[in-house]
């Protein structure tokens, strides 16, 4: 019987998990990690912590020799390593803000729908194109010694096996990607003067890339497939691998996602496509600060564990007697694609109790999902089988406040980690245990779980929600 290995590099930490071809889980590890924040709206990561939470999980499971690996995890982060395959410096995450200039400079000299015709999206803050650009713009001698760029999951394949490879779905986040071809896009490389040796080279998600050298306490030899970024990973691990299922992950960011039938993009550039995991395409809307916005309302206000933040939400009333959260922390992609964005708590009276920010915050980040599900819908999604995954949807409480915010059933499923579950199907994909992705996720993918809509109705908070942000829209620029 088949073991199979899923690696999941997170932004608060890295999980691994261990399944047989039935889809059961048999063990499972996880480790916590720092995020840095040298600057106000800068995020940044050590790769060697990554690696480090990767070798105490591996240990903890005890697997030294599964049949394959799958790698996973936080898209688009940029990962500077010299000509010794050193860390050059940090890497510098999805939700950094800091390359709003080179955002322009991407649309100014490759041209504005040659970017988008190219890539299906916009240059976003978050993406790593523009994090190379800063890196050439303001810390020149550090782009004077790189020589690999890598995304975060990559980094562990290479940690693994000492390779440098990339997949597909991940690659299709960086900006420099031809989409709808799946594979680097040498016009927007050369009008950008980026050197494409630095580039890894892109599979597709479920071929195998390279094999394990012995390192991390896993025998030489072990296959490691593409794998995905952890939205396209997580879509595997919930079964969205065709149109129709709706994936929604609350993680650190939220995401709202739907598989399409080829490259299509929306030109507004409020939601985002991408080449998916099962060897077509992919639609999404991300906000910046879901989970994270959970966590950082727990670390700031001391308010126990996220247990005890939903039972006090639970005992307050729908609206929050008036209190309002604006999610966002880290500036918004979907539907706004505002680095400007802040987040707040708004309509605060003398009556309010600590219960009531308790339930706004959990409204706060649900109507952040609502607008990604409304902008799919837009594009002719429909969400009538609504898959929950990641830590958010361990909340019964708030998995109820989504089916009635979005007006749909929402499932929830026996194996809640998706990008680690999906990286590890992707894994058995690659050596044959199933033929395709299609094939494998109705074999492996179970719901435990349906919750309906109970009649609570949410439209006129979300509609102040809607209103707060425009009202306070680029307040913050300077």
């Amino acid at each position: 019987m088949a073991k199979l290995l899923g690696i999941d590099i997170g932004t608060s930490g890295c999980k691994v998990l261990l399944i047989d071809e039935f889809g059961r889980v048999l063990k499972q590890a996880s480790a916590e990690y720092p995020i840095s924040v040298p600057k106000p709206m800068w995020s940044e990561q050590n790769p060697e912590d990554w690696w480090s939470g990767v070798q105490q999980c591996l240990q903890e499971i005890g697997e030294p020799s599964p049949d394959a690996i799958g790698v996973t995890g936080q898209m688009h982060g940029a990962c500077f390593l010299d000509s010794k395959g050193a860390v050059i410096r940090p890497a510098i995450l999805w939700n950094d803000q800091r390359t709003v200039a080179e955002c322009e400079e991407i649309d100014r000299v490759v041209g504005v729908n040659v970017v988008r015709q190219t890539t299906c999206n916009p240059p976003l803050t978050g993406f790593q194109a523009p994090k190379l650009l800063w890196l050439r713009n303001h810390e020149p001698e550090n782009y004077a010694k790189l020589r690999t760029l890598l995304l975060p999951k990559d980094y562990i394949r290479y940690k693994l096996s000492g390779a440098f490879a990339t997949e597909v779905s991940d690659a299709a986040g960086t900006g420099l990607l031809d989409v709808p071809n799946r594979k680097w896009s040498s016009a927007v490389v050369s009008a950008l003067k980026i050197d494409e040796s630095i580039l890894p080279e892109v599979f597709e998600s479920d071929q195998v890339t390279c094999k394990t050298n012995g390192t991390g306490g896993l025998t030489a030899g072990i296959p490691i497939v593409g794998g995905g970024g952890d939205q396209a990973a997580a879509a595997v691990g919930t079964g969205a691998v065709a149109p129709g299922i709706i994936s929604v992950s609350l993680g650190t960011s939220g995401v709202v996602f739907t598989s399409i039938p080829d490259a299509s993009f929306d030109p507004s550039g409020a939601a985002h496509t991408f080449c998916h995991a099962n060897r077509g395409w992919h639609a999404m809307g991300v906000m910046l600060s879901c989970g994270g916005a959970l966590r950082w309302f727990r670390d700031t206000f001391g308010v126990g564990n996220y247990v005890q933040i939903g039972e006090e939400a639970a005992s307050a009333p729908l609206g929050s007697e008036g209190i309002t959260f604006l999610p966002y922390l880290t500036g918004e992609r979907s539907p706004h694609n505002d680095p400007f964005a802040r987040a707040s708590f708004s309509g605060i009276t003398l009556g309010n109790t600590r219960a009531h920010f308790c339930r706004s915050v959990f409204e706060g980040m649900s109507f952040g999902l609502q607008d990604c599900m409304q902008l799919l819908k837009s594009l002719g999604a429909t969400a009538t089988d609504v898959r929950v995954t990641s830590g958010g949807a361990k909340s019964r409480f708030w998995v109820q406040m989504l089916a009635n915010v979005f007006n749909a059933k929402c499932t929830t499923l026996e194996t809640d980690e998706g990008p680690a579950f999906g990286a590890a199907i992707l894994a058995g994909v690659g050596i044959g245990v199933w033929n395709t992705v299609q094939e494998a996720c109705p074999k492996v993918v179970r719901a435990t779980s349906e919750t309906n809509p109970n009649g609570e109705d949410y439209s006129e908070a979300y509609r102040k929600y809607r209103a707060l942000y425009l009202a306070t829209r680029g307040w913050n620029k300077s």
